[in-house]
């Protein structure tokens, strides 16, 4: 059985007074979340408040992104080693700003997730298309190529100690949600791919879905068999909605 997982990306948004209200409101609500394990995702320069604040309770926290370098002369990166020192669970890579901003390849990215493995983290693999990709009809080549730059480099049984999360870029900060079939069948092609290699692990692995998450649509969403939870942008920075999506999957 799959454990749900509802992680917080609080991207480049946050100061010490709204985050020490933000967490002060998710550790609050916690006792009314049931099923799903619940991260936050900080900048870097709050990793320090953030693991202090949450360290005795049940919300566990990672980094945004993590340098492919583990040490040395690589002016403003962040290596694995230090976010482990910082007591991180999780760490985002390949997400979708990463790829189209600041044209991370998918070799990078692999690299990427190879140096955050190394250091004990636990990597939530970002993988997903772009509009006029999903209008091709190249969504499931485009999540494949993102898939095998990983399982080419580290091997498929990597994926034992990671997260995947679907998120497709035309979704993500746009107000615009994959309807729950479409999010399920990207979905149940990610499974199926990683199942073609090893039956367990593709039945094992948890995937989530991002873009647009709301308290008001996560329950249908996380509902689909093949979704595990979400990696949520915007609502995971009010605590209230937050809470609520970290709720849905106890109505399923």
């Amino acid at each position: 059985m799959r454990q749900p997982l509802v992680a917080g990306n609080w991207k480049m948004n946050g100061s010490r007074d709204s985050i020490k209200a933000l967490l002060e409101g998710l550790t609050a609500g916690m006792g009314v979340v049931k099923t799903a394990e619940v991260a936050v995702c900080p900048p870097y320069v709050y990793l320090a408040q953030v693991a202090e604040t949450l360290k005795d309770s049940a919300i566990t926290w990672g980094g945004q992104d993590v340098s492919d370098q583990e040490s040395g002369a690589f002016t403003g990166e962040v290596s694995g080693s230090m976010l482990a020192d910082c007591d991180c669970k999780y760490v985002i890579v390949g997400h979708s700003e990463r790829r189209s901003i600041y044209a991370e390849s998918d070799e990078f990215t692999a690299r990427k997730y190879a140096a955050a493995q190394k250091t004990g983290l636990v990597p939530i693999l970002c993988v997903g298309e772009l509009l006029e990709e999903r209008e091709q009809g190249i969504t499931e080549q485009v999540v494949a190529r993102q898939l095998d730059a990983v399982i080419e480099m580290s091997g498929v049984q990597s994926l034992a100690n990671a997260v995947i999360a679907y998120e497709p870029v035309w979704a993500i900060g746009t107000g615009k949600t994959a309807t729950p079939d479409q999010a399920q069948d990207v979905h149940a092609f990610i499974r199926g791919k990683i199942s073609s290699l090893d039956a367990t692990l593709g039945a094992d692995v948890c995937i989530l879905y991002g873009g647009s998450v709301k308290g008001a649509n996560a329950a249908e969403l996380f509902g689909m068999s093949d979704i595990d939870g979400g990696l949520i942008g915007g609502a995971s920075l009010q605590a209230e909605e937050f809470l609520a999506i970290c709720r849905a999957p106890d109505a399923n």
